[in-house]
């Protein structure tokens, strides 16, 4: 493989944007549907391609193409161009058009009920006209996200990531789990108790995928117990605010979640999970535009006030 042949001008950015369309198809013939050409030209482009890089970027069945070794490592490298190219658009136009660049900013459950709301509350009453655009993803996804350009900068759970080293991190602060219930949940009003004289009762538990379910499996199995019977997988704030709600469910959030909502509360039971360590993820290879920085500056001056909350509510 010549590896001047990439960099010569004749690999083109619409060879990178199908390679990443195949890969999301699967195959050649909905690949041409999603781009709007014909098979043929698909084809074409895709034996174009693997003559300049030199080796099979997709391997071929009869149900369709799947990407080889190869395959997806420029495939990886073919997004995060596509999706800088994309961004890069989208800032020129909302320039244009409003005077700022908009901001995207990726989130997960930690933030999205208290922190980010009363940052964008305050930073659109500052700036009307800045367009901001909320991405809710599990953390991973966020990363690469991120990564990619696709997002601008994520507020949340700091997480460990094999992306970490090409992450920019900054802790705002530590906000611990805390069992939350409906304010009327008929455990408040008994003796204190212990997470086994909660078994029988429905539990609303992250995804298996995030650190936070990590750590409540976790915290079962250190006191030798099994899993709730009955469990509910969600990390919708909306879903699982209703359904503890209209049920005598449980649920280990982050404490502002329950000191917050007046139809809420928490359990008078502490979890022996990690803290969750809330702070601001940004990419290390490129700075954030200015409002990005107009973004961060309000999360830095909520998180302040934030932090001051969460040690009256302990």
């Amino acid at each position: 493989m010549n590896v001047d042949h990439l960099l010569d001008g004749r690999l083109k950015l619409r060879h990178l944007v199908l390679l990443t369309v195949v890969a999301d198809e699967g195959t050649l013939v909905g690949a041409a549907k999603a781009m709007h050409v014909t098979q043929p030209v698909v084809t074409r482009s895709l034996q174009e391609i693997e003559t300049l890089v030199g080796v099979e970027l997709f391997a071929r069945g009869p149900r369709g193409v799947r990407p080889t070794q190869y395959g997806d490592i420029l495939i990886e490298h073919a997004r995060a161009v596509v999706g800088h190219v994309q961004a890069a658009a989208g800032r020129i136009h909302e320039l244009q058009r409003l005077g700022m660049e908009p901001v995207r900013v990726g989130t997960n459950l930690a933030v999205s009920y208290s922190l980010l709301p009363q940052t964008l509350v305050r930073l659109k009453e500052a700036h009307p006209r800045l367009t901001i655009s909320v991405v809710e993803a599990m953390p991973e996804e966020l990363g690469l996200r991120l990564a990619r350009g696709e997002v601008d900068v994520l507020i949340g759970r700091l997480q460990p990531s094999s992306l970490r080293a090409t992450l920019r991190h900054v802790r705002l602060y530590d906000e611990p789990v805390r069992l939350v219930v409906r304010r009327e949940h008929p455990c408040l009003g008994a003796p204190a108790g212990g997470i086994t004289d909660l078994m029988d009762l429905p539990w609303i538990l992250p995804g298996r995928n995030t650190q936070l379910r990590q750590e409540i499996d976790q915290l079962f199995d250190r006191r030798g117990l099994p899993l709730p019977a009955n469990i509910i997988e969600c990390s919708s704030i909306l879903t699982l605010r209703t359904v503890l709600l209209e049920t005598d469910a449980v649920a280990p959030l982050p404490m502002l979640i329950g000191a917050r909502d007046p139809l809420l509360a928490m359990l008078p039971l502490g979890l022996d999970t990690v803290p969750a360590e809330i702070g601001i993820t940004t990419a290390a290879d490129r700075p954030p535009s200015a409002s990005t920085r107009l973004l961060i500056k309000e999360i830095v001056a909520v998180a302040r006030e934030t932090e001051s909350m969460l040690m009256e509510a302990r």
